[in-house]
């Protein structure tokens, strides 16, 4: 019996991972008093860890405690059947505004996980 020559190329290993960026905006139901200062179409935006909103624009810190718990949920790549894939507004936190906060994807970005931590690919 002869013993076979195998050759396997493996591709070199990868500190790569993929972020959804995200568009988070406002959404006013029609004719609704609006409590917490937010205007239809008020948004901001979300790359990897940076916040960005338009110049000019405010959001109510109230309104950003009720959705940023989420975001870095929303920002990785979700099961179809999974809530978090589906599911997009997050209401105002005041009981008496009837305003919305909607979360939709834009895109996808790419990170390199040396670049975001000094922890390696084996954890801590």
């Amino acid at each position: 019996m002869s013993a076979q020559n195998t050759t396997t190329t493996t591709t070199p290993p990868t500190d790569a991972f993929e972020l959804y960026d995200l568009r988070v905006e406002v959404v006013c139901p029609p004719g609704e008093k609006i409590m917490c200062g937010a205007k239809e179409g008020d948004y901001f935006t979300l790359q990897g860890e940076m916040l960005y909103l338009p110049e000019g624009q405010g959001m109510s810190i109230y309104s950003l405690s009720s959705v940023l718990p989420l975001l870095a949920a929303k920002q990785r790549v979700t099961h179809a059947n999974d809530w978090m894939t589906s599911d997009a507004l997050v209401a105002c936190p005041d009981p008496n505004c009837k305003s919305a906060l909607r979360i939709v994807r834009t895109g996808k970005r790419v990170f390199s996980h040396a670049e975001t931590t000094v922890v390696g690919l084996e954890g801590n």
